[in-house]
């Protein structure tokens, strides 16, 4: 079964079970903050046409999720790219689920005037709490020597644009856009992690602000359309691209790669 990926971007949102934490998370003085109440529903329209969606803000403890395969709430719970989840079932990645989570008002106060990083962080605690109360989740965590890519400069060298102002960042299923940040190209090789993979390390030996746009075609999808007709020239694969438009390289290489395990994973039981 196949899904339309959507970016993880810091908006996001969650499938057949009803499920209230109730009591059972009743907040202690020093203990982080869980959600008081989960609504988890398996996904049943099997539409392929509907987007995976995440709806969340950092600073507040609220969380909505449509359509969502629980592999991508692993990935967005524990910060780690598909590539690099191991021991899952199948139906992890095949069945996809609809989620509101929430809390009580005075946690919504209570991270709202936290710093952003730590709200962040927070929020994550939670959601990897609710993982393990309503799917019995167990992980750990190991570094792997495994295959990546080394993001380096082409010959002729790179071709990047000093950031003009502004920081964003996102990735589409066949583009990715950088403008600035404080490691414009370490946000890339995270951005290429994503679509090709593997973990990138910046091996450029460059730093600073930039401005970046890439533009690929797939090799799993049609050209493009333009004007109702197949792109004619459409954009080349994404290493050419890379080297096209970036003046950049991907070189394949072996490095240690933090991985998570899945010791066990179980479908939510039914209320």
């Amino acid at each position: 079964m196949k899904h339309n990926r959507n970016i993880l971007m810091l908006a996001f949102a969650f499938a057949a079970t009803a499920i209230c934490l109730g009591d059972v998370h009743a907040q202690s003085p020093t203990a982080p903050p869980v959600f008081d109440v989960a609504s988890i529903h398996e996904n049943t329209t099997h539409d392929q046409h509907t987007h995976n969606s995440i709806y969340n803000s950092w600073m507040n403890a609220r969380f909505n999720a449509t359509n969502l395969p629980l592999k991508m709430l692993l990935q967005f719970s524990f910060g780690m790219p598909e590539s690099r989840i191991l021991g899952a079932p199948d139906w992890v990645d095949s069945t996809t689920f609809d989620i509101e989570a929430k809390s009580d008002g005075s946690v919504d106060e209570q991270m709202g005037k936290l710093p952003p990083e730590q709200a962040r962080q927070q929020k994550l605690a939670m959601l990897q709490a609710l993982l393990a109360e309503r799917f019995k989740l167990v992980t750990h965590t190991e570094t792997r020597e495994l295959p990546i890519y080394q993001l380096v400069v082409a010959k002729g060298g790179a071709k990047l644009k000093p950031n003009a102002g502004g920081n964003s960042w996102g990735t589409d299923k066949n583009s990715i856009h950088v403008q600035g940040g404080d490691d414009s190209l370490a946000i890339l090789a995270d951005r290429l992690a994503d679509v090709v993979g593997r973990v990138v390390v910046n091996d450029t030996g460059m730093t600073g602000q930039f401005d970046m746009r890439l533009k690929w075609t797939p090799d799993d999808q049609p050209p493009p359309m333009l004007n109702g007709a197949p792109d004619p020239n459409p954009p080349p694969n994404i290493f050419t691209a890379i080297q096209e438009q970036l003046g950049l390289k991907l070189e394949p290489a072996k490095g240690p790669v933090p991985v998570l395990v899945i010791d066990q994973i179980e479908r939510p039981s039914e209320n």
